[in-house]
């Protein structure tokens, strides 16, 4: 069973968001840790705030989760805290498939580009130069997820997330691999791929290749 550590949030999640039952192939249970909101995760650097995931990750394994994941990405920066804390394989983020495959030329798509740091890249064993492009600040989607708001436009959502892979890949047309960090973005997975030609992967990539490897 995979134990996934939810953000405090009220935003709509269509099939293929983590936080979305159909999401999933494999026993699920999830855990919001109250209090960690989108902007608090994402914008900020509070050590105060670690402690809850750890305490919800302890109650998932306790309801026997064998692997751990989260519903933010910008949490990698917790990544040797939070396994540390826990017994089970912890994957905080989409950002752990830089390590895995160093050899692919990467570029990151995320929610929030300002506040991506290389500490959140250090912190899982990546690169911290890879090249990186954010969904437009003030769109309707950063507005939603930022902002968690109740309604989600998925044409506009489908489209930034388009948008931004056009931009990045003008930057570094020898781009290999397109990585989503947002574990929001996996439903407009499919558009990207046929957009650009290119490998996707995501959180749910990730999850789906951990969780074959766990199985006897």
């Amino acid at each position: 069973m995979l134990g996934v550590l939810m953000l405090q949030t009220r935003f709509p999640r269509p099939p293929g968001d983590i936080g979305h039952p159909a999401s999933f192939g494999v026993p699920v249970r999830w855990r919001v840790v109250e209090g960690a909101t989108p902007e608090r995760i994402v914008r900020g650097r509070d050590v105060a705030a670690l402690q809850p995931f750890i305490a919800a990750g302890q109650a998932l394994v306790a309801e026997g989760a064998t692997a751990i994941t989260t519903s933010c990405g910008f949490l990698a920066l917790w990544q040797r805290e939070l396994q540390l804390a826990l017994p089970v394989p912890v994957w905080t983020s989409s950002l752990l498939e830089l390590a895995r495959l160093p050899e692919l030329r990467w570029g990151v798509i995320t929610i929030e580009a300002a506040s991506l740091t290389a500490a959140h890249f250090l912190a899982v064993g990546a690169d911290p130069a890879t090249p990186v492009e954010g969904i437009t600040p003030g769109s309707p989607l950063h507005r939603t997820l930022l902002g968690d708001l109740p309604e989600l436009d998925a044409a506009d959502a489908q489209a930034q997330v388009l948008a931004a892979a056009a931009r990045l890949r003008a930057r570094h047309p020898a781009l290999q691999a397109l990585l989503l960090e947002c574990t929001n973005l996996p439903p407009y997975a499919p558009a990207l791929r046929q957009a650009s030609g290119l490998p996707v992967h995501d959180v749910m990539t990730m999850l789906h290749t951990r969780m074959q490897a766990l199985a006897p």
